[in-house]
């Protein structure tokens, strides 16, 4: 994250910077941001989602730190996912569903050789059914994993008014202002078919779902907040479902 992101939060423990020898005989939880490298529009980075998830798992796990008393380590992000759906633009990297799966199943099994607990946090809905499936599966094995989504009420699909206001609060060089347009806005029900048949790029060429010209960084503020408190609140009830998805 950018020193915006700096100023505001104070990081816990990173895995990637911690040493073998600091975490032996330890027993750490680790949190692992999920992302995605695709595009968002003219105006937003390729990385927007990952940059979210790692600003949320990030917070998360600091507030769970200060809180509960279990030491979480904040992972280095998983920043390529399933975006198969963004392909008809250009910088979009998906790996598919598939090979998300057996990443995410291959990092909890060699994960949680050290680690107590294990929760994905995901910022790129496309990755939700290999999350599910690595999950559940992971549990199905003994080991204590889960995920938990980086969700608001009522925000827009893709590049608008939600992860634009996000990037300004906490990314805000990184956002090109004059760029913002507003993209298709019907609902997302009404907008599947087309987009099961041709992607993002079927229903809008700037690949926006939402209307960015509305986002600001106080917004951003408010939608951060609602998402780190809403993974810490299911973090600390530690209920998965079937799905292995925290509720």
């Amino acid at each position: 994250m950018n020193s915006a992101y700096h100023r505001r939060v104070v990081l816990p423990n990173e895995l990637g910077n911690s040493t073998s020898r600091q975490l032996h005989s330890t027993s750490s939880a680790l949190i692992v941001p999920v992302g995605s490298t695709e595009q968002h529009g003219p105006h937003l980075p390729l990385d927007t989602d990952t940059r979210i998830a790692t600003a949320v798992a990030g917070a998360t796990a600091g507030l769970l730190t200060d809180t509960g008393g279990t030491d979480w380590l904040l992972a280095p992000a998983i920043a390529y996912g399933a975006s198969g759906e963004h392909e008809g633009f250009s910088g979009t990297i998906s790996i598919g569903t598939a090979a998300l799966q057996a990443v995410l199943i291959e990092f909890g099994r060699s994960a949680m050789n050290w680690a107590s607990r294990l929760v994905f946090v995901n910022g790129h809905g496309g990755n939700t059914e290999a999350l599910r499936a690595a999950t559940a599966l992971l549990r199905r094995e003994g080991r204590d994993a889960s995920w938990c989504p980086c969700i608001v009420k009522d925000s827009d699909p893709h590049a608008g008014h939600t992860e634009t206001s996000v990037l300004l609060y906490i990314s805000p060089s990184d956002v090109n202002l004059d760029e913002r347009r507003r993209g298709n806005t019907a609902p997302l029900n009404e907008l599947m078919p087309q987009m099961r048949r041709g992607g993002v790029a079927a229903v809008s060429e700037l690949g926006v779902l939402g209307d960015p010209t509305t986002a600001t960084a106080a917004e951003g503020a408010r939608i951060f907040s609602e998402m780190v408190h809403g993974c810490a609140d299911r973090i600390t009830r530690w209920m998965p479902g079937p799905d292995g998805m925290l509720r």
